[in-house]
Formats: C-alpha cells, sequence, structure tokens
C-alpha cells in the first residue's frame, strides 16, 4: 500500500500560500492539533480532580456554571454549549435537582419549556467553579507574560473562527466532514 499523495490545499485569504503543512515532513509532536489536545486532556484533568475535592463531577458543574451565566435558562442552551445529547443533558438535570442544586419551572411563554435555574444549595456550589477554572488555567500559563496570553487567546479565536467557517461550508455545501 503506497502513500496516498497530498491533498491539495485550498488558497484562503490571508492564508499562507499552500498552508503550513506537509504530508511528507508531517511529525505529530508538531501539531497544533496535536499540541492542542495535549493541553485540553491536561487542564480537563486537573479540573476534574480539583473539582473531585468539592463533590462536583465534569458532567455537573459545566450545567451549573453555564445556569450561573446571564441568559442561559435551559437544558437545551447548555446541550449546545457542552455539546451534548439532550436525553443526557435531562439525566443530569434529574440528578442536580434530586441533589437540590437545581429547580425547574414551567416557561410562561411557551409551555412546552422548563426554565432551569439554580437553588440556594446550586450558587454555593457553583462558586467555586470559576476560582478552581482560573487556578488551573494560571498554572497551565505559568511563565507567559499577560501580553503573550493575550496573543495566544487572539490566535486562538481565529483558529475558532476558521474552525467554525469551515464547518458552516462544509454544512451548507452538503460536503461530509
Amino acid at each position: 500500500m503506497g502513500i496516498p499523495p497530498e491533498r491539495p490545499t485550498t488558497r484562503r485569504p490571508g492564508g499562507s500560500r499552500g498552508g503550513y503543512y506537509r504530508g511528507e515532513s508531517y511529525r505529530i509532536e508538531e501539531s497544533v492539533g496535536y499540541l492542542m489536545k495535549v493541553i485540553h486532556e491536561s487542564l480537563s484533568r486537573e479540573v476534574d480532580a480539583r473539582m473531585e475535592e468539592h463533590s462536583l463531577t465534569d458532567a455537573q458543574w459545566r450545567p451549573l456554571f453555564l445556569l450561573s451565566q446571564e441568559g442561559v435558562t435551559t437544558a437545551a442552551q447548555i446541550a449546545r454549549n457542552v455539546r451534548c445529547d439532550a436525553g443526557a443533558l435531562t439525566r443530569m438535570i434529574d440528578r442536580l435537582e434530586e441533589k437540590g442544586l437545581v429547580r425547574r419551572s414551567r416557561n410562561s411563554e411557551d409551555r412546552r419549556v422548563q426554565n432551569l435555574e439554580l437553588t440556594e444549595d446550586g450558587r454555593r456550589a457553583v462558586a467555586v467553579v470559576p476560582h478552581v477554572l482560573a487556578s488551573v488555567l494560571n498554572e497551565h500559563l505559568a511563565g507567559l507574560s499577560h501580553a503573550e496570553i493575550d496573543q495566544l487567546k487572539t490566535l486562538l479565536q481565529r483558529v475558532a473562527a476558521n474552525s467554525r467557517s469551515r464547518f458552516s461550508e462544509r454544512a451548507r455545501s452538503g460536503e461530509p466532514e
């Protein structure tokens, strides 16, 4: 079985001619995607370990944190934000309600929709979340200046925008991902 020919790259406005990576010289440990995955996994492990100290699992703290944010009031909004199945999220909301951390109420404008809100216990539980997240991120960013962190954020926002743009193009064209 031979090595497949390199796929031609599409030239994009603002992008480098022909792309940065080449199949014949590609090394996984130098891949931006690989590095982002390693960092994401490290962040997730450390956040999970620290949330466990506060009796919160990954599946619990995320919806609680989103509910603490302005404008997030439904399971559908949470599911979109955490990119999870609505059924699985409904079961998690059931467990959070049983623990007394959230309560449901019917939406006055659409009776099919249930609004979610944090209880007093839920507000106390979620209060630690931003502090844990900030601490873990600060430890991972140690040694970088504020200017470097701002630059990193800007670059990652641009990569994310490229990703969203490409996904939207494929969805509109019907092209498989």
